[in-house]
């Protein structure tokens, strides 16, 4: 038995916009779902109970950080990640993979894996498919990513095809070194950068191990949205209907628009957390930067039509006070209200599909928001 189930409920009668349901071993997921991401075991500035009553159904955590501190074998004797940062719903790790490519001339690619210093103390550490899976088994996340190489935009065609093929090969070391398919998802990545044919490839080699889910990689890594979009276009038609679709590190409004309409599932990014320590809110109205001088005096909550514990409690003055004042309370307050903001956005996004009405919705969120159709 699988540890995954998916159930595709219903598909947009216009397009490709997809509503369905996640089966897992720590509960059910329904998508589309943004999933906001725990680096070190932690949402930043947020208490897992308070990342669960603002509506999030699975979170994503960091191999790569968890396995240099504080260690996996730590978080295997404590029980488990879930036990360990006390959340009781699915996660979802990352392979460590993009994490160690990012490093650039700090690491070392070769056929056995990527070797790289720790942005720690510089100790030198070998992370290979095999490896990658041991501390993810370690983790017990719901959902693990196969260890994979993320190619680099722009990159040349004989590099993104070795690259391509690479990953396959080590997708194949990653589904032997899995140690139980009945408790944790395997999922497999697809590279193939830019080229048409090379995803389509990408695709064929992976969709022939049968794996419970499908990632979409190598996107979002600095290419234009249009070349993005023009890639999903035809990217997420070599994956099988059948199976959920992933599409990773995107977390702007439009971004997930665009990638539903397409036939995504899933989606995660550190963005909301990020921005909101730099004093930024994502709104129904727009953006708005707490730090402006114009709300200073104003009394009222960031956003008019947000239900979350922010709006109900607080104006735009008392965050831009803490704000400028350094207090922590800042990053909690427009954390919370950035992720609720997105979570409540994919929900609704999963409601117009259901009823048939996900190009209305998309036109009249973005209207509001201020994006052009």
């Amino acid at each position: 038995m699988s540890a995954l189930k998916f159930i595709l409920e219903k598909k947009d009668k216009s397009d490709k916009a997809r509503a369905g349901k996640i089966i897992l071993p720590h509960g059910e997921v329904e998508t589309p779902v943004f999933m906001p991401v725990g680096t070190a075991a932690t949402v930043k500035s947020m208490k897992p109970e308070d990342v669960e009553r603002l509506g999030a159904e699975i979170i994503l955590s960091n191999t790569y950080h968890l396995y240099l501190r504080p260690g996996s074998k730590i978080i295997r004797d404590a029980g488990g990640l879930h036990k360990f940062m006390n959340w009781n719903r699915p996660i979802l790790t990352d392979s460590g993979g993009f994490q160690v490519f990012s490093l650039g001339e700090m690491r070392k690619i070769t056929e056995q894996g990527v070797e790289f210093r720790s942005f720690i103390d510089g100790s030198k550490h070998t992370l290979t498919p095999e490896k990658s899976i041991e501390v993810q088994c370690d983790l017990g996340s719901d959902i693990m990513m196969a260890f994979d190489e993320c190619t680099p935009y722009p990159a040349d065609r004989d590099y993104v095809k070795n690259s391509l093929e690479r990953t396959t090969r080590w997708l194949k070391r990653c589904i032997k070194a899995q140690q139980d398919t009945e408790k944790q998802a395997l999922f497999g990545i697809m590279q193939g950068g830019m080229y048409r044919d090379l995803r389509e490839e990408s695709a064929r080699q992976i969709v022939d191990l049968d794996l419970p889910g499908y990632a979409i990689g190598g996107l979002s890594v600095g290419e234009p949205k249009e070349l993005m979009c023009e890639v999903l276009d035809y990217a997420v038609d070599f994956l099988p209907e059948n199976k959920p679709r992933y599409l990773m590190g995107v977390g702007t409004p439009d971004y997930i628009f665009e990638g539903i309409q397409r036939g995504i599932d899933m989606f995660d990014c550190v963005l909301p957390t990020r921005i909101a320590r730099n004093g930024t809110a994502m709104t129904s109205i727009g953006r708005v930067n707490i730090k402006n001088a114009k709300y200073e005096r104003d009394f009222e909550p960031l956003d008019r039509e947000c239900d979350c514990y922010t709006c109900r409690n607080y104006s735009k003055s008392y965050l831009r006070h803490l704000f400028k004042t350094n207090e922590i309370l800042s990053s909690i307050l427009l954390s919370t209200h950035n992720l609720h903001f997105l979570v409540k956005m994919t929900k609704n996004i999963r409601k117009a599909i259901l009823e048939d009405r996900f190009f209305e919705y998309k036109a009249e969120f973005y209207s509001k928001y201020g994006y052009d159709e």
